[in-house]
């Protein structure tokens, strides 16, 4: 039996500029795929001052972990990001998933790297 759920959010988006440094700065959700069979994940993003985003599909294999990065326009199949704007992110599997966020914020000298389990 898979490990993992269907539906998970994350609310606290931010994708931060690239910033000072080597590591660029960036964000990025893994998904884990326990089970037997391919998962298909829509991506809604949230907004505070407009409607969600809905035009964002992720497949992750069985047995595989997958990184998406939100600031690669090919994973967000051509959706663009805004920076350093706050967003949320809902995740909608056709198999249970798990599912981690990562950010990586250096706009500063101060490197800040956090990961969150998503709820």
């Amino acid at each position: 039996m898979a490990v993992g759920k269907k539906e998970w959010i994350v609310p606290d988006c931010e994708l931060p500029r690239e910033g000072e440094g080597e590591l660029k700065g960036h964000e990025s959700v893994i998904v884990v795929n326990d089970g037997e069979r391919k998962a298909e994940i829509r991506v809604r993003l949230y907004f505070t001052d407009k409607e969600p985003y809905e035009g964002i599909l992720w497949e992750v294999e069985p047995q595989r972990v997958r990184c998406f990065r939100m600031n690669d326009v090919k994973d967000m199949c051509g959706y663009v990001v805004p920076l350093e704007t706050q967003y949320a992110m809902k995740l909608e599997s056709s198999e249970p998933i798990v599912v981690q966020y990562g950010r990586l914020d250096n706009r500063q000298t101060n490197l800040a790297y956090y990961t969150t389990m998503a709820y």
